[in-house]
């Protein structure tokens, strides 16, 4: 059963490196990024319930947070105004 879960998602991350490539923007990009990123700690995560090795969770769980962080200061790096001048 697990292992047909990580073969469709395995198929997903695949489909959404599509859009990380041929994004029409770069926050197209950034989600379709992040969104594979939430999709290898699904699969970390039905590892560990499969060999029964919790420590893969901890694992994932600081992955998430990196992830997070990531994503945040992608976010104001690509969301900040270009040039000088006014609010």
């Amino acid at each position: 059963m697990i292992e047909s879960l990580i073969v469709v998602i395995v198929i997903s991350i695949l489909i959404t490196a599509y859009r990380v490539v041929k994004g029409p923007t770069v926050f197209d990009r950034i989600v379709a990024a992040d969104s594979i990123g939430i999709m290898f700690l699904l699969i970390l995560v039905l590892l560990s319930l499969y060999y029964e090795r919790y420590i893969f969770i901890d694992v994932a769980l600081v992955f998430g947070v990196l992830l997070f962080i990531d994503v945040l200061v992608m976010a104001k790096y690509f969301g900040e105004k270009k040039g000088g001048g006014g609010h």
